[in-house]
């Protein structure tokens, strides 16, 4: 698949931190191939930047409004970016810096 990359940040609310989520995340991406990361913000949403071709951080963005079982997703915000090429992996951050 040889579509050139996307990059998108993601923000997702509802009961979404404690439950698993970030690890549902991670898991989700590494499976569809994508780079970035996964972090819990300070008010309770989660964050999410992802990179790789759009179509699969497109199925990556319906993988997280459904959320593990213990997650209640109530709104998922994507805003498109280009990609930075900067991520290596896709990791979960366990501090957030920023904004």
């Amino acid at each position: 698949m040889n579509e050139p990359r996307s990059a998108a940040e993601i923000i997702i609310e509802g009961y979404v931190q404690g439950v698993g989520y970030r690890n549902f995340a991670q898991r989700r991406a590494e499976g569809l191939g994508l780079s970035g990361f996964v972090a819990n913000l300070k008010d309770g949403r989660v964050r999410a930047r992802a990179e790789g071709p759009r179509a699969l951080i497109q199925e990556f963005v319906r993988e997280l409004e459904k959320g593990p079982p213990l997650s209640r997703v109530e709104k998922v915000t994507v805003r498109w970016l280009p990609p930075t090429g900067r991520f290596a992996s896709f990791e979960i951050r366990f501090a957030e810096f920023e904004p």
